[in-house]
């Protein structure tokens, strides 16, 4: 309520991208002051419930409810975001190399759609600066995902070295990673998806977990895939045959979309990935035959337009075992995480669930 009132009119009264910094920032800066993260906690937090704590790939998710990538870009307020009731937050894109992204202005909000327009382009400060944050900010109550990317300017024929190097620097620090193949905003990246380009860059980076893994002597980790939604029926087949295949741990779906249908503000001719409601219906779509394609084998984490609790809850239905939110946060703030986990339980005991579990995949296999 007071991020409504309060704190929602200051930041959109001023650049996007300079209230995304503003408010990163600020909440890196103070979760490192003792006592601080608790004090978030107590106002913030979310109480873990056995009927939506969640178990997937050996890894416990307090609630299921996650942080999407892109927020904490370089995992300057981990402790912070870990803090506010989040079941578990991606950090990142992050590149090998630091690069300052695609020209400004980026980061576009568009109001009476609930919707946000970046091109931000992997801005960040590179694999090595995040391995120190992530190292400093020490072990969290919550999984931490690492997101890694290419560099805009390495060939997609050389991209597969790019993620190696993401790995090698960071296998440390991540509870899991995510493979990001399909962000429309750096150039010729989701031709990644698709054929053997997909078949090869998975294997490399497999193959990076498994030489990490027994060189550190550390457990093997899991590694997800990010879709785009702006797919067909039969590119998606085949992308999802390919990833079974290839032994992935599971995929999150979807990205931001190039698609514009049915906006009302302007910033809608702007060039690059839509993100917000415009969004919940095709990615819950994508979910769906997802979920059908491969008999509910591969575990799915939902992406994009989760502003309330049956926006994820039918999510959840279509298929996925764990939601992530960034745009409605914008929009809604810290309470969302609250209003979404409670409106979840409600949902989960009107359905006769006793566990999230139970509901995964329910509509999928009407």
């Amino acid at each position: 309520m007071l991020y409504r009132k309060l704190a929602k009119p200051v930041l959109f009264r001023i650049d996007p991208e300079q209230a995304h910094h503003i408010t990163v920032d600020g909440l890196g800066s103070v979760s490192r002051v003792p006592g601080v993260p608790g004090l978030i906690r107590a106002m913030c937090g979310v109480e873990s419930r056995p009927a939506t704590k969640t178990e997937l790939c050996g890894i416990t998710f307090p609630n299921p409810i996650g942080l999407a990538a892109g927020l904490d870009k370089n995992a300057k307020a981990v402790r912070g975001f870990a803090s506010l009731g989040f079941g578990f937050m991606e950090v990142g894109t992050v590149t090998p190399r630091p690069q300052k992204g695609n020209d400004k202005p980026r980061l576009f909000r568009l109001p009476p759609d609930e919707a946000l327009v970046n091109r931000m382009g992997f801005n960040n400060v590179g694999a090595a600066a995040m391995a120190d944050h992530l190292k400093r900010a020490g072990r969290q109550p919550i999984p931490v995902a690492v997101n890694i990317g290419k560099n805009k300017d390495t060939p997609n024929e050389q991209a597969e070295e790019d993620y190696r190097t993401c790995i090698r620097t960071l296998y440390p620090y991540g509870d899991f990673f995510v493979v990001n193949i399909s962000s429309p905003n750096t150039p010729g990246l989701r031709n990644l998806q698709h054929g053997a380009e997909l078949q090869s860059l998975v294997a490399a980076v497999k193959d990076e977990m498994e030489r990490r893994s027994a060189a550190l002597k550390l457990p093997r980790k899991p590694v997800f895939v990010k879709i785009a939604p702006d797919v067909t029926e039969a590119e998606l087949e085949y992308m999802v045959e390919t990833l079974v295949a290839s032994g992935v741990s599971g995929v999150i779906a979807t990205n931001t979309t190039i698609g514009r249908d049915g906006l009302a503000h302007p910033n809608a001719k702007e060039t690059g990935g839509l993100s917000g409601k415009p969004l919940t219906k095709r990615s819950t779509e994508v979910i769906r035959s997802v979920y059908r394609l491969t008999g509910g084998k591969l575990p799915i984490i939902g992406s994009g337009g989760i502003f309330t609790p049956q926006d994820a809850y039918e999510k959840i239905r279509a298929g996925a075992s764990l939601v992530e939110v960034y745009t409605a946060l914008i929009y809604k703030g810290p309470g969302l995480l609250r209003e979404l986990n409670e409106g979840l339980l409600g949902l989960l005991a009107r359905d006769g669930f006793t566990h999230l579990s139970e509901a995964v995949g329910a509509d999928a296999q009407a």
